[in-house]
């Protein structure tokens, strides 16, 4: 059978939220039930050295979409505005004559320059980046689609509604295992999944463009049952050791946080007992188990229709998950398990890939110019990633040898962060680079008072020795290779262009 053309194929791009690599291959693998996303791998190019580029959900969902580090497309946190006149793998991917179709959310926080103060768009951080059709409305915060299905399916809901969301996520009988108030098939999941394949099925006798955003497993960590007890807490490992002492990590621990993880949690994260904290991982690994079975729906969807050899399917996470590895949750770290993130293309032009692992170091701004690519056009000269399609072809490029990230800790006045309380610092200077190069991983801090941490990676990937004081040769070579990288692409913009000469 003739190849399809790239005009030909449909292109399916799913993303997970909050989705650490090591649940698929690593440390935790093979603990919750993942059949299909297994399955996916051993038709795929997996990836395993992939790195978001920056955290948490606002920033790192631009940066995957607009192919740019944070420090070039300027939204460094939840609510920080994107440019409205930066293009998009959207706009883009409507330069090739396809529609973009989204199933879920961007989290592309609206520019103020392009709206009427008034307009209910700037309300939310959670706003629709340009260029895509939004079919299924499912954003966190306001996930207007899903009430709608649960109040018609009868359930008494907390009102008013969004303020009273989350009690949504309350397990029931009291313990933190306990089944959340709806039932499997009416999950946030279960409704995108139905969704997206009622839509797509709609126009399955052309080709279509779609991104599926997943909300799990993000927090609040509750599951409906049967999933919340789909991974016993005492099959899993123990959280990783504390982190290395460092004001960042006192910082962290310097006032109560991560109040989300569940309906009532107190923000205690060093009090939390560690029976609770291993049932906590429990449920995330039940998400994760959930969001196997619905991710088997589609493949399933797309071989009984015949549309499998004709899909690119890729799959990925937005930024990882600290998961109580010393005693942290969430993403807002330095360390590595907010960072790494599973990625695996599965390209049916090209089955003898299969299975294929990759472990040169690929970032999350690889993506955007990687789904152009697919769909048969070149990528515009300032993204900052590179496409991945040669490794899918089979061949071995020429690559980075590191993997360049980075995250903000403060917020505008008014609202500062326990960070910037902790550390004494303000917008500007609250913020840390970090580069991943083979074993090495070196972190630096704008603040000229906070000292680097440097982690061997194969002898401590927990990261709980800093070796910087004993390695400051490494530490400046590091340093000197994370500027010129930073240098290379920094305020890149129209550089490409030259006008009257």
């Amino acid at each position: 059978m003739t190849a399809p053309a790239p005009s030909e194929l449909n292109i399916l791009f799913i993303t997970a939220d909050q989705l650490r690599a090591d649940v698929l291959h690593g440390r935790l693998a093979g603990i919750a039930p993942t059949p299909n996303l297994d399955r996916l791998a051993r038709e795929s190019v997996v990836f395993e050295n992939h790195h978001t580029v920056t955290a948490p959900c606002g920033p790192a969902r631009a940066s995957l979409l607009t192919g740019l580090y944070a420090f070039n497309h300027g939204s460094l946190r939840n609510g920080t505005p994107l440019d409205a006149g930066l293009t998009n793998l959207a706009r883009e991917w409507r330069k090739a004559g396809r529609e973009p179709l989204l199933f879920g959310y961007t989290d592309a926080t609206p520019d103020p320059d392009a709206h009427h103060p008034a307009d209910p768009a700037l309300r939310s951080y959670e706003g629709l980046l340009p260029g895509f059709r939004e079919v299924v409305e499912m954003r966190f915060e306001s996930p207007h689609t899903w009430l709608a299905h649960l109040i018609q399916k009868g359930y008494d809901l907390p009102r008013p509604l969004p303020q009273r969301l989350f009690e949504l996520y309350l397990p029931q009988g009291g313990e933190i295992a306990g089944p959340a108030l709806y039932r499997a098939e009416d999950s946030d999941t279960a409704l995108l999944t139905d969704l997206t394949i009622a839509h797509l099925d709609a126009r399955r006798d052309h080709p279509w463009t779609a991104h599926l955003t997943y909300i799990r497993p993000h927090p609040p960590f509750v599951a409906p049952a049967p999933w919340n007890e789909a991974v016993a807490p005492e099959a899993i490992p123990l959280p990783g050791e504390d982190r290395a002492d460092h004001p960042f990590t006192r910082a962290w621990f310097s006032e109560r946080n991560s109040f989300g993880l569940w309906m009532g949690f107190d923000g205690d994260c060093e009090g939390l007992t560690p029976a609770r904290a291993q049932a906590l991982r429990a449920v995330y690994l039940g998400l994760v188990a959930e969001l196997d079975h619905h991710i088997g729906r589609l493949l399933d969807w797309l071989e009984a229709t015949g549309q499998a050899e004709r899909t690119v399917v890729v799959f990925t996470g937005d930024h990882g998950e600290m998961l109580g590895d010393g005693r942290m949750w969430g993403k807002h770290s330095v360390f590595e398990k907010a960072f790494h993130v599973p990625l695996m293309i599965r390209d049916p032009r090209r089955p003898a890939q299969a299975g294929r692992r990759v472990s040169a170091p690929t970032e999350s701004v690889d993506l955007a110019p990687t789904l152009l690519s697919l769909a048969g056009r070149e990528p515009p000269a300032p993204w900052d990633g590179r496409p991945l399609t040669p490794w899918l072809e089979g061949e071995t490029p020429d690559w980075r040898t590191s993997a360049l990230m980075e995250i903000d800790f403060a917020e505008p006045e008014g609202r500062e962060t326990r960070f910037q309380r902790a550390w004494g610092t303000g917008l500007e200077d609250s913020g840390a680079v970090i580069l991943r190069e083979g074993r090495w991983r070196l972190i630096r801090f704008a603040a000229e008072h906070l000292p680097p941490m440097l982690f061997d990676m194969e002898a401590d990937p927990e990261e709980t020795a800093n070796l910087a004081p004993q390695m400051p040769d490494r530490v400046a070579r590091m340093t000197e290779t994370l500027l010129r990288r930073r240098l290379a692409r920094s305020g890149r913009g129209k550089a490409h262009l030259a006008v009257g000469v």
